[in-house]
């Protein structure tokens, strides 16, 4: 192979190794932070190593999620004097963790949290990566304290020293050396200590790592160790110190109560899903939670995948029961319809019925007045019937009268009715007073008139 061909492949296979060379110092620096020393330790727990242990427990707590105590913060600040179940009420719509909804009974330990925000993620790093180292910082610095004649029970607070336990299960060696724990004089109350750590502990050792300074604005405490107002804690705070497992523990009754919950376990663990996006100081302690991050992560997405599979699955099941609703609506508007062009048919058949009666009662009504008319007209054909019957009849009696006078040929023997002969002679004798006779070619008779006259009769002949 030729020299040519080589360098091609030596040039990248340099460009590698020097690679390699600048990016193995960076991966050890990040992956190899060492841990504190006691003088910084106790620089970070110096402005908390007095505080009572269940305060100082949540703080701690706290302390691994700063972002969360920022937000805590801000809310107690603009919520002042939220207490009781009011806050219990309150912080059930929050997304915090309990320990960091905790301290919302404690605005003013929010508060000095929230003002140095470094160090309280310098704090809560040291917590998750040297708890042990930790815990005994405060230890060491509440002796000197309490050697300096500043540490001592109060009417805020009830300083004692505990021995170790005994029995199986406890532990044995340099553990079960006695501890200062610190309680509050009333536990549904609860007053954060002031204190200049550079005093309170005696001469401070370490100068170069002089320790924070917190005081709330406008206090106006006086002494080496004053207290803020006391706050109204209820159930709230559920932290407590395990001195010798070195660990906190749960106060399982007062944790279910404020939170609503139903835990059995009084072991904390941190949960790095409040974490954000802040990182860890320690490379070990963020692979630890960081894999316990990521399968939680994992958790959180099936989960969410589930009940988006459940959500969907309803929504189609809502979908169907929506069609058939509103096709089983259909149906009845339809029957409705139907319903309703029946009635109005059956108005309409009604309406016609009622006007065929009217126009029947009409017609009835219109023939009974031509009845009437006729009738009238019939009564006024009468009458003039009566009338021209009665001028017929007075014409007639003249007429008979003239008649009379004249003499008759025998051959045309009259018929005459209500004749009656008499004996002196011919002369007809008649029965009632005047009237007249017809003169027929069948004979005639006559109509009498008058009382005894009546309707006379004569035989044809």
């Amino acid at each position: 192979m030729s020299t040519r061909c080589l360098d091609p492949f030596l040039r990248f296979v340099l460009l590698i190794t020097l690679c390699g060379f600048v990016y193995t110092p960076a991966q050890a620096q990040q992956s190899s932070a060492s841990p504190l020393s006691k003088a910084q330790l106790e620089q970070l727990v110096a402005p908390i190593a007095l505080h009572p242990d269940p305060l100082l427990s949540q703080m701690l707590m706290a302390s691994t999620y700063p972002t969360e105590v920022v937000q805590a913060a801000r809310w107690a600040k603009e919520h002042p004097g939220v207490s009781g179940t009011a806050l219990e009420d309150a912080m059930q719509k929050q997304p915090w963790d309990p320990s960091v909804k905790a301290l919302a009974a404690v605005p003013q330990a929010l508060q000095m949290m929230s003002d140095k925000l470094d160090w309280t993620q310098r704090l809560g790093d040291a917590f998750l990566g040297q708890q042990e180292e930790l815990l005994a910082a405060v230890q060491r610095l509440r002796e000197r304290a309490q050697a300096a004649g500043h540490l001592k029970s109060g009417e805020q607070q009830t300083v004692k020293t505990v021995q170790a336990p005994t029995g199986p299960g406890t532990p044995t060696g340099p553990a079960t050396t006695p501890m200062i724990a610190i309680e509050p004089a009333n536990p549904e109350y609860l007053s954060v200590p002031v204190y200049d750590p550079r005093v309170v502990y005696g001469d401070w050792p370490y100068p170069e790592y002089e320790p924070y300074y917190w005081y709330p604005a406008g206090f106006t405490g006086g002494g080496v160790l004053a207290f803020a107002t006391a706050a109204a804690i209820g159930s709230a705070i559920w932290g407590n110190l395990d001195w010798w497992r070195n660990r906190v523990d749960i106060n399982v009754n007062r944790f279910n109560q404020f939170n609503r919950a139903k835990i059995a376990d009084n072991t904390w663990r941190h949960n790095p899903r409040h974490r954000g996006n802040v990182p860890y100081r320690d490379a070990k302690v963020g692979q630890r939670f960081g894999e316990a991050g990521r399968t939680a992560a994992r958790d959180t997405y099936r989960g969410k995948a589930d009940a988006g599979r459940r959500d969907l699955a309803k929504t189609k099941i809502g979908e169907g029961g929506a069609k058939a609703k509103a096709a089983q609506g259909a149906a009845r508007a339809k029957a409705a319809q139907g319903a309703g062009k029946a009635k109005a048919a059956q108005g309409a058949g009604k309406a016609k019925a009622a006007q065929g009666g009217a126009a029947a009662k009409a017609k009835s009504a219109a023939a009974g007045r031509a009845k009437q008319a006729t009738g009238t007209k019939s009564a006024a054909a009468r009458a003039k019937g009566a009338q021209n019957a009665r001028a017929s009849a007075g014409h007639g009696a003249g007429h008979g009268a003239r008649q009379a006078s004249r003499p008759r040929a025998t051959a045309h023997r009259p018929q005459m009715r209500g004749y009656a002969p008499t004996g002196g002679g011919h002369r007809p004798a008649f029965r009632g007073g005047g009237g007249g006779h017809r003169v027929g070619m069948g004979g005639g008779g006559f109509r009498g008139g008058g009382r005894g006259g009546g309707r006379g009769g004569g035989r044809r002949r």
